[in-house]
Order: C-alpha cells, then sequence, then structure tokens
C-alpha cells in the first residue's frame, strides 16, 4: 500500500502558522499553485485563522487556496466542483435547524406532556442525540435490541429510552413527509459522495485535510481518502509522536463497533487522536512531524513536557525520574488571584503590557464566558476592544435582551418590574426622544411604587387614576404619559398574548394552536418595532434577531402544540442563548479573545489560559437526559467523559506558545474552588510552575486609593431656627433613638421609595388593618357582626397577592374575630369606642405635638382608654423603660389637654391590641402603662417629661443631630446610606 500522507504540528509550533508556511513552501513557487488547492477543516472560525496565517505569513499578496469547514452546512457550496453534482445521485436537502427544533419539540411534547420551554429544551437535547447517532452511524434499531439486554435499567431511564424509540420510530416518517433529511445526515452523505468521487479521479491539485479531529466514521473515510492521494495529506494538531508505545496502549483498544471502553481513555487528550487513525485505518508511527515552523515557536522541549504532564494516571510515578529538561516549563507563568474579578483585572493587565511592546500580541484562552465578558470590560477602560472569536449569545445583546422584556412584560401581564425594565430599555426611543421619553417613564416609576396594581394594561391605567393624597398627585402626573404614549403602543402585544392564553383553553385542532405562537412573536417584533424603531435591526445583533424571528415565526406552526403564556419567555431565551453574535471586522489588531478551538490551531506572542478550574476547564460533563451512560457506551457513542479529552487536547496546545500566563481564581462566586486537574498535572510535574509576581499585585492596587478617609459619624448640627417647632407623636423614637434619621425625614425631607411590585410589607398589612378597623368604627359604630366581612374584603382585593392572602387569610380572621369578641365584651362591660383614627394636637415645651389616635374609648363616666392597633409584637417594657415607646402616652397626654375634640377626660387606660400570636392565639391586648410598672397618671406625666427632654436638646435646643444614638431602638435603614454607616460604625476612634 501507498505510503499515507499523515503529519502532525506540534504544540510547541502554532498550527495555523506552521501550516501556511508548509503549504507556502510546497505550492507557492507559482502564482496559481496555491489557488488550485483546497484546504479542509474543521469550521468556519477554523478557516478564518488560516486565512489570517496565509496573510501574515505572504506580507503581500496572496490567493488562497480554496478553504472548506466540513461543518459549514452550505458543505456542497464550499466544495463545489469536486462533488460534479450534475453527474452525481441528488441529496436530498437538509431541514432548516429552526424547524427541526420546532419539529421535534412537537414530538417531545406528545411523548412526554411537558410545556413549550421544556420540551424545546428537551428537543436540543434529542437533536444532539440524534446527530451522534447518525454521525458514528448508529443504526436506531439497536436501542431496541440494548433496551432488551438492560431490563435492570432505572426507571427514568427505561422512560427516556421509551420515548425515544416512539420518536424514533415518527422522525423518520416526518422527514420523508417532507422530502428532507437531517443536517448531519446529510453532510455523511456529501462527506461519502466526496470521497468516492476521489478515490474514482483523484484531483490534480493537491488537498490538504488540517486540524481535523473528529473521528466520525465519515469523516475518518475522507480523511483516509485524502491520505492516500498522491497530492494529498493529512495535517493532525498535537499528535504525540514520542509518547511510549505503552502509553499509547493503555489508551485501550478501540472497537469501532461499539465496545465498551475504560473511562480514562476517552478524558486523555490523545484518546480521539488515536480513535481517529484506528478508523483512518492508519498506526501512529506512519504519521511524520510537520517540517515547518510558525517563525515564533516556542522550544521543541516544550511538547516533550507538555507529553509528559499528560501521561496517563498509571504512567505519572514516572514523574520522578523525569530528567529536569523533560520536566521544564519555561516561559510558562502561573498566576491565582483571590476571586473571578481580581483574575479578570490581572488579565486585562498582562494583555494591556503586551501591548507596549511593538508588534507584540497576546490573546486570552478561556471557556468562561462570564471571564472573558469581565476582561473585555476591563480593557475599554483604556480604549480597547478586543476581538472576541466566539461573540455573545443573541440573549445578551441588546436586541436580544429588548424582545426577552416585550416578552416577559407582555406574560406577566405588564406587572410593574417587567413593564419599567422594557420602557427604561436603552433601545426604546432613541435619539432625540429619548429624554421626553425617560421622563415620563419615571413618572410612571414613582406611580408604580408599593404594592402590584390590577392586571394588564387597563390594571394599570386603573391604578394611575386611583388613590389619596400624595399617592394620587405622582399617579395623576403619571397618567397623561402612559395613556397618550406608551400604553398606545403596548396595546396590540396584550391582544396578541390574550389570544395566545384562550388559544390553549380551546378545544381547536393542534396546528390551530400552534399557529398563536407565530402570531405572539409577531406581534413581539412589531412592539419592537414600535418601541425602538429600526434602531433594534441594526447591526450583527440585530440582524441576527431579525433573522431568528422569521426563521421562528415561520417555523412556529410546527412547534409545540400547547404553549403556555408563562413560559413564552424561557422559550424565546432558550433558543436565542443557542444563537451566538461575532463581533464585526475592526477590533483590536493584536488582542484576542479566543475559545478553545481557536487556541488548538494557533497561537500569539503571548497565551493566557484563564479559568483554570475543575468545573470550567475541563466543563463539567452535561448529562444526556435521553440516553443513559451504559447505553451509549454499549452503542458505540462518544461518552460524557469524551469532552474532558478535547479540553485537555485544547489545553496542550494552548500551553505550548512561546510566553504562556495560566490563571485561576481561588474561590468562584458562591464557594471555594478546586484547581483544575490540568493546573495540578502541571504543578506535581514541574515540583511548582514559576510565579508571576507583578500581575496580582497590580490588579488589587490599579482600584486601590492613595489614601483612605473615611467618613466620620454624621451629627450636623441646624440653627435653633431653623429646627422643626412641629412634630408627630410616631417621630419622637426615630428623634431619641437616631437624630440622624430624624434630620434627613423632615428637615432634609427625604423619603424612602417603596420598591416597585413590592410585596405587601408589615407597614402595608398594618396600613390596611387600620383602614378595616377605621371603616368598622365610623360606618359600623362597631358592630362585631360586621366586622368579619370587611376583613374578608380586604382579601378579596384584586391586588392582594395570592400567596399573601393563603398566608395571610388564616391567621387575620382568627385575630379580628378575637377583637370583635373583646369589643362585645366591652360593651357589656360600659365601655363606649368614640373616635378612631382621629388626629389632635396640642403645644408641649414650644412645640406642637399632633398625633393620631386608632381609637379613643370612654371607660365608664370620666376615663379614657386610649388605644393603639398593632399588626405585630408590641413593644417592650424595657423599651418603655429607657425612655421609649412613648406614643400612647402622649396621645393621653393631646387627650386630657383637649387636644381631642370630643374625647375629653382623664387617659386612664393605653392598650395594645395586637394581631400577633400569643398563647398558641391569634389575637391579645396588651396594656402600655402596667406593663410599665407604672400607675396609669404616672405613665403621661413620664411621656410629658421625657419628651419634653427630647425637645429641649434637639427642637429648641443646639443639639447635634447624631446617628444612631441607640442602634437597638433604630431599627430601620432608610438614611442608613446617606450617613454611610458602614465607613464608621463600629470602628475604634
Amino acid at each position: 500500500m501507498t505510503r499515507p500522507s499523515l503529519f502532525t504540528i506540534p504544540p510547541h509550533r502554532s498550527f495555523s502558522d506552521a501550516l501556511a508556511a508548509g503549504l507556502l513552501a510546497r505550492f507557492g513557487g507559482e502564482p496559481t499553485g496555491l489557488a488550485r488547492g483546497i484546504v479542509l477543516l474543521p469550521n468556519n472560525r477554523a478557516a478564518r485563522a488560516v486565512s489570517d496565517a496565509f496573510v501574515r505569513r505572504a506580507g503581500g499578496g496572496l490567493l488562497l487556496p480554496r478553504l472548506v469547514p466540513i461543518g459549514d452546512p452550505e458543505l456542497d457550496e464550499r466544495i463545489g466542483g469536486a462533488l460534479d453534482p450534475l453527474g452525481a445521485e441528488p441529496i436530498p436537502p437538509a431541514l432548516d435547524p429552526t424547524e427541526r427544533q420546532m419539529r421535534l419539540g412537537r414530538l417531545v411534547q406528545r411523548h412526554r406532556g411537558v410545556d413549550a420551554a421544556e420540551a424545546l429544551r428537551l428537543a436540543g437535547d434529542l437533536g444532539r442525540t440524534l446527530d451522534q447517532l447518525i454521525i458514528e452511524e448508529v443504526a436506531p434499531a439497536r436501542l431496541r435490541d440494548i433496551a432488551a439486554d438492560l431490563p435492570d435499567l432505572a426507571v427514568h431511564w427505561q422512560s427516556s429510552l421509551a420515548t425515544l424509540e416512539l420518536i424514533l420510530r415518527d422522525w423518520p416518517a416526518e422527514l420523508a413527509k417532507l422530502g428532507r433529511i437531517d443536517l448531519a445526515e446529510r453532510r455523511n452523505r456529501l462527506l461519502a459522495a466526496l470521497e468516492r468521487r476521489w478515490r474514482a479521479a483523484p484531483p490534480a491539485a493537491f488537498i490538504c485535510a488540517a486540524g481535523i479531529t473528529t473521528s466520525a466514521p465519515a469523516v475518518a473515510r475522507l480523511l483516509r481518502r485524502v491520505a492516500l492521494l498522491e497530492q494529498g495529506m493529512v495535517v493532525l494538531p498535537a499528535l504525540d509522536l514520542a509518547m511510549p508505545d505503552d502509553e499509547w496502549e493503555m489508551l485501550g483498544p478501540l472497537d469501532g463497533e461499539g465496545g465498551r471502553q475504560r473511562r480514562a481513555a476517552e478524558s486523555h487528550p490523545q484518546f480521539h487522536l488515536k480513535l481517529l487513525l484506528d478508523r483512518m485505518g492508519f498506526a501512529r508511527h506512519e504519521v511524520e512531524g510537520w517540517r515547518w515552523g510558525g517563525g515564533r515557536d516556542a522550544p521543541a522541549v516544550r511538547s516533550r513536557a507538555i507529553g509528559n504532564a499528560m501521561a496517563p494516571p498509571e504512567a505519572t510515578a514516572k514523574w520522578a525520574e523525569l530528567k529536569p529538561a523533560e520536566r521544564r516549563l519555561s516561559g510558562v507563568r502561573a498566576l491565582e488571584l483571590a476571586d473571578p474579578a481580581e483574575e479578570a483585572q490581572a488579565i486585562a493587565i498582562a494583555l494591556r503590557e503586551a501591548l507596549e511592546i511593538p508588534g507584540k500580541t497576546a490573546a486570552l484562552v478561556t471557556p468562561d464566558r462570564k471571564l472573558a465578558r469581565r476582561v473585555s470590560a476591563h480593557l475599554k477602560r483604556w480604549g480597547i476592544e478586543a476581538d472576541d472569536s466566539a461573540g455573545r449569545p443573541l440573549s445578551q445583546t441588546p436586541p436580544g435582551t429588548l424582545l426577552l422584556a416585550i416578552a416577559a412584560a407582555a406574560v406577566e401581564r405588564f406587572a410593574p418590574v417587567p413593564l419599567l425594565t422594557l420602557l427604561n430599555h436603552p433601545l426604546v426611543r432613541q435619539g432625540e426622544a429619548r429624554l421626553p421619553w425617560l421622563d415620563g417613564v419615571r413618572l410612571l416609576d414613582l406611580a408604580l411604587r408599593g404594592p402590584r396594581p390590577a392586571a394588564g394594561l387597563s390594571g394599570v391605567s386603573a391604578h394611575l387614576s386611583e388613590g389619596e393624597g400624595r399617592a394620587a398627585r405622582k399617579r395623576r402626573r403619571a397618567l397623561p404619559f402612559w395613556e397618550e404614549e406608551a400604553r398606545a403602543l403596548l396595546q396590540p402585544l396584550e391582544d396578541a398574548a390574550q389570544a395566545l392564553a384562550d388559544d390553549q383553553e380551546r378545544l381547536w385542532h393542534p396546528r390551530e394552536r400552534a399557529e398563536g405562537l407565530g402570531q405572539i412573536l409577531a406581534s413581539i417584533r412589531e412592539t419592537a418595532g414600535a418601541l425602538a424603531g429600526d434602531g433594534v435591526w441594526r447591526g450583527p445583533a440585530g440582524r441576527a434577531a431579525a433573522e431568528l424571528l422569521a426563521a421562528l415565526e415561520d417555523a412556529a406552526v410546527h412547534g409545540p402544540e400547547r404553549v403556555e403564556p408563562a413560559s413564552l419567555p424561557a422559550l424565546l431565551e432558550r433558543i436565542m442563548d443557542g444563537q451566538a453574535v461575532r463581533p464585526p471586522f475592526g477590533q483590536h489588531p493584536r488582542l484576542f479573545i479566543w475559545g478553545l478551538l481557536e487556541a488548538r490551531l494557533q497561537q500569539a506572542d503571548l497565551m493566557i489560559l484563564a479559568g483554570l478550574n475543575e468545573g470550567t476547564w475541563p466543563a463539567a460533563p452535561a448529562p444526556d437526559p435521553w440516553l443513559a451512560p451504559r447505553i451509549r457506551a454499549d452503542l458505540g457513542l462518544p461518552s460524557l467523559e469524551r469532552r474532558i479529552g478535547l479540553a485537555a487536547h485544547d489545553f496542550a496546545c494552548g500551553i505550548g506558545a512561546r510566553q504562556v500566563l495560566v490563571t485561576r481564581a481561588r474561590r468562584d462566586a458562591r464557594s471555594p474552588a478546586i484547581a483544575s486537574r490540568f493546573w495540578l498535572r502541571i504543578e506535581a510535574m514541574t515540583g511548582g510552575v514559576t510565579r508571576e509576581p507583578n500581575h496580582g499585585r497590580w490588579a488589587k492596587a490599579l482600584d486601590r486609593p492613595a489614601a483612605f478617609s473615611p467618613a466620620a459619624r454624621p451629627a450636623p448640627a441646624p440653627a435653633a431656627k431653623d429646627r422643626p417647632r412641629l412634630l408627630y407623636v410616631t417621630d419622637v423614637d426615630r428623634l431619641k433613638a437616631d437624630p440622624y434619621a430624624f434630620y434627613a425625614k423632615r428637615m432634609l425631607r427625604l423619603a424612602a421609595f417603596d420598591p416597585a411590585d413590592a410585596d405587601p410589607t408589615a407597614a402595608w398589612r398594618g396600613t390596611a388593618v387600620h383602614a378595616v378597623l377605621e371603616a368598622w368604627m365610623k360606618e359600623d359604630e362597631c358592630d362585631p357582626a360586621r366586622l368579619r366581612p370587611r376583613a374578608e374584603a380586604l382579601l378579596d382585593d384584586p391586588g392582594v397577592h395570592p400567596m399573601l392572602r393563603a398566608l395571610w387569610q388564616p391567621r387575620l380572621m382568627e385575630a379580628i374575630d378575637f377583637i370583635a369578641a373583646e369589643m362585645a365584651n366591652g360593651r357589656s362591660a360600659g365601655r363606649r369606642p368614640m373616635l378612631a383614627e382621629k388626629d389632635g394636637k396640642t403645644e408641649i415645651a414650644g412645640i406642637e405635638l399632633h398625633g393620631i389616635a386608632d381609637r379613643i374609648d370612654r371607660c365608664g363616666d370620666e376615663g379614657l382608654a386610649i388605644v393603639d392597633y398593632k399588626t405585630g409584637k408590641p413593644p417592650s417594657r424595657k423599651a418603655v423603660d429607657e425612655g421609649f415607646s412613648l406614643q400612647l402616652g402622649l396621645l393621653g397626654l393631646i387627650a386630657e389637654r383637649g387636644g381631642f375634640p370630643g374625647a375629653d377626660g382623664r387617659a386612664e387606660r393605653f392598650e395594645y391590641w395586637s394581631l400577633a400570636k400569643d398563647k398558641g392565639k391569634f389575637g391579645y391586648v396588651v396594656s402600655a402603662d402596667l406593663r410599665s410598672g407604672m400607675a396609669p397618671g404616672d405613665f403621661v406625666a413620664s411621656a410629658a417629661a421625657r419628651f419634653t427632654e427630647a425637645a429641649d436638646k434637639w427642637l429648641t435646643g443646639a443639639e447635634p443631630f447624631t446617628a444612631k444614638l441607640h442602634p437597638a431602638y433604630a431599627p430601620y435603614g432608610d438614611y442608613d446610606q446617606l450617613m454611610r454607616l458602614d465607613e464608621w460604625y463600629g470602628r475604634e476612634e
């Protein structure tokens, strides 16, 4: 047999540069020598890397060979005349990927009964499983035979396998009906046709298959044919020719018919290359080293050290006996940082430092996309836009986030948070109309603070038309913007979302149901255009979003039959996550961010291999929800461990550069991190990789100020004439416990905003209960029989969250019944309610003191009972003893001085009526004066004296408003940020 033309480029050389140098040396002597040839590559990004390498090597004009990614969907177009389509048997077209996922999603939903978003997620995994079966040329019928041989399989795997069998039965019929085939099947057929063509009529020009490592049978047959062509050659990346034969054999016998392999073999970086060679029918000794270098190679001994570091586990004992030259990683430095933020900062500094040397290139290589984005953000502080070849998922680009915001607002029926997120989106109303639009959105934001209004656009309109006092004024200011601008733009979206919800409830034909999905997607597209104009569709991300929506609208009718509106955002996000938007040309020419494949095929002067933690590099294998690991092994499919081997191979290629920096963070966002097995290997073999001394220190110092000037404890002291002379009894505790908070509220007039779409807080519950009890007093004259219906009406309000209603209703109703019973008992004893929610005032210590009494009762002939309702626990005795919780005593003072018209007399009782739990029941009464150990008359006098003392100090005197004087009685943190609490609290003087 003719000796095959098999070559490998070692990891200490840049693959694409060495490949370009060799092809130029062999075929570049003639003007069209290169242009007549074909270079087969794994994918489009590899084609770009090789094209750039030719440009760097040539240094001038050059006619490139035809670069053909064999993973390209339009493979027949790229191969061109080599397939001779006129004389060859036509191959059916492939089914569009989006339509394929939709159709698979429908089958999954039929057999699994899940919602549309989950059906499409499972359809994506199912599509990958089907592709693996096709690529590995495994007949689906084998599943039934294997299932019969595995009766002890876990129940959930048996269920998945049964569903998969049904789908594999239905799917070919679906494709046959359409006259389409799977894309993987089409590639197999195209590669097989190309192999037959070249076997029958070898091409006259050279054919080079470079950088291809997939071991699929169709690819292996084509590579074998290329290797046997007279002008053919196969160039493999980083095949270890120096690996001892016994270690090579440790990778295991490779039974291409489905023999189960040892797990350790597939996680080795050479495993997939050994499998590829076996399927090609060649031995490792038939592979030669590529004679040409890339011009910026590391020393050749680097490849030997890499091979030793990646030895099989059984052979690592040899590390103790290696010569220093065979274990040394000269030019490789390591950097450990505290966390991912510090790691990103240090990497950005290293990349920026590389630019100081003219002509030097640097590349960040990491599978951690969050880390890559952080580094990109840090580089922008120096005006550097790194060339990120991996791009960003469409769902994270501005057009993608706008589409998701529209979907979320629609399915949540325009609840405040998703509504404001949508209206504030940076793409909405760009240009001159942006600022007036944001002014309106801010008014709407203020108006929607607090608990959620009723659902839908009409619910928002009703909310803005209601309210009392300050809340009503805020809502009225936002109403014109809402009605005249925002609502009109969103009305078609609400109509489409409601139609989708109605469609799912009707007994329609599945096709008619699925059409509802296309209609809501069309409405999302139209709403995006109405809100953002044509700007949303501009640029690479905008065009990708437009193309994806168009494809989804066309394919929606073939998708899942039941589409719950709530699953729409998740459905849309899942599909957009699978589409990467890559940056246009024109990024920085010397700084790059590469994925792992790019690092396999090219090198920069400085390679930074980052994110070297277990679970990141290598990534934790993603489980296959359809096939159990044992079934995958019996079918001969790649195990989940195979991805670890590929990640190890990529690491070996990347660390072969002349200058390398490997980095990791000691913890991730949640917990301490474990160093990558690759990191641990090179550390163990070398005895410790040389540490990079500067970049970590610089990262810490970059944003560290030269000197710290923490804020002192604030204690403003305005002039006495500027201090307030009117005070409510509810502000007295704030004045004494946290004078600065009182100063911020009353003098600076700063008030905390409620969150938008807030869960009903304790304050809201207290206000609601007070409103019920006030109406019960004023309208029902405290009739015990009328209280419970009023409380039930409160809980029936549409604005009350169902969860709150379910949790609060039993407690509230028990406490309400207690209040009704207590009131009935009081009436029988001669106690009579007089006033409710009444504002009273009096003059004391030069201050006009105001207070609102929840209720004042007449006890007997002259005595008054001051009642305060509490939804929580009443104040403690300790608080009263220390001069706080004086509210009831001060209300009694106002009453005794005639401050509550119609309620004259002596205050004899001071009661907290609590709705909280005590002794196993909800609802109880506590006497404030008795609890403090005082006689009734003493309580009013004590409250007056303590108030006079506070007024003399802070209101009519010159005492500074010192922050947090008594933190135990200042539980609210509304002004903690304003007082810069964290800078001084607890710090020793």
